[in-house]
């Protein structure tokens, strides 16, 4: 086990205009789940493979516990890479599969059989360890994969999207068996997913990437509930937080034809009048008959069971104005329909204002 740190990294591919990753710096701390999450293209497998050393370092350093590896070979690194497509040898079995690593290594044939039959009882392999990988399913053979990666006690594990090709299903059933057996074992663990979803539920922290850059860094709870700029607010929730043009006005923010109050600091901060606030579904309700609130029409209505979402746009702009998208979860048994007209009530304490000019968190 040991800390991870990225120092002013920088990766830019031949003929690139701009850096797939754009001076990174980060550390993960030893036994840490770190998620590196954003859209494709934003950098995050590049700055996987590169800490593995399968991708050469333009500039910045890389450390592992302590040393300097940004030019060492993947070979003397001492990390386990889970790959999206498994990599396993096909004419091999399960447990020569999970053991080669060893074998190349050269652990005797005992302890390498002690510790892949320690492996498989910890991912529950033992009856599958004769089979061939074409004889799995696709749960199986992640879970082999995994079990290749334990075996040979690596410093840290490096994942790249290990979920993506499982169904919806066994990718939430084999995400929480992960994250459970990485906090079993203590082991230092950077994580890579386009699924933010995935992010929240599994990493002690997450990375937000963009276009190469670092977005914001923290807990799943500190990147909820403070998103450092536009991007992340819109990026980080599922459904996305509503993100709605709007305008200062003394102490108030004009929102189409509904008003709300602003912070002090929020009018202190901004570069100008215009701003953007954000509203997470979850926190917009209806409001009571008559009750003045954001007039929203409704497109359509997400039925989800005990919850509703209700897909919307504000009513009532200008002629000229762009149409202004809005989601509300509602309750899942009792909710209007598509077609009417609603207005709905945003929590005051879980606004949230960005600078139009920047993207940047305002107050």
């Amino acid at each position: 086990m040991s800390a991870l740190s990225f120092d002013g990294v920088s990766r830019v591919y031949p003929g690139a205009s701009s850096p797939s990753v754009d001076g990174l710096s980060l550390e993960v701390a030893d036994g840490e789940f770190l998620v590196l999450v954003g859209p494709s293209g934003c950098g995050k497998s590049t700055t996987l493979r590169m800490l593995a050393g399968l991708e050469e370092v333009d500039s910045g350093r890389i450390l592992i516990g302590g040393r300097d590896v940004t030019h060492v070979p993947p070979k003397d690194r001492d990390i386990a890479m889970v790959f999206q497509n498994y990599a396993l040898y096909p004419h091999m079995t399960v447990a020569d599969n999970m053991g080669f690593a060893l074998k190349i290594a050269g652990v005797p044939a005992e302890e390498r059989a002690a510790r892949v039959l320690e492996a498989a009882r910890m991912l529950d392999l033992e009856a599958l360890l004769d089979r061939k990988p074409k004889a799995l399913s696709g749960g199986q053979r992640q879970r082999v994969a995994m079990g290749r990666a334990i075996v040979r006690q690596p410093q840290a594990f490096l994942m790249d999207e290990p979920l993506s090709n499982l169904d919806a299903k066994l990718r939430v059933q084999t995400r929480t068996q992960i994250a459970a057996l990485q906090r079993r074992l203590g082991v230092t663990t950077v994580y890579v997913t386009h699924d933010q979803t995935e992010a929240l539920t599994m990493g002690d922290r997450i990375a937000v990437l963009k276009e190469g850059r670092l977005q914001q860094l923290g807990t799943p709870r500190e990147l909820y509930e403070t998103p450092a700029n536009v991007f992340v607010a819109g990026f980080i929730g599922s459904p996305a937080m509503n993100l709605l043009p709007a305008e200062l006005a003394g102490d108030l923010v004009r929102v189409g034809a509904a008003e709300l109050a602003a912070p002090p600091a929020v009018r202190a901060a901004a570069s100008g009048t215009g701003v953007t606030l954000g509203i997470r579904p979850e926190d917009l309700a209806l409001a009571p008959a008559g009750a003045a609130g954001l007039p929203v029409m409704i497109d359509l209505v997400e039925e989800l069971g005990a919850d509703g979402y209700l897909y919307g746009h504000v009513h009532g702009a200008a002629a000229d104005a762009p149409r202004t998208e809005v989601v509300a979860r509602v309750n899942g048994r009792a909710h209007p329909a598509a077609g009417e007209l609603v207005s709905l009530v945003p929590a005051p304490e879980h606004l949230h204002f960005f600078d139009a000019a920047t993207g940047e968190r305002l107050g």
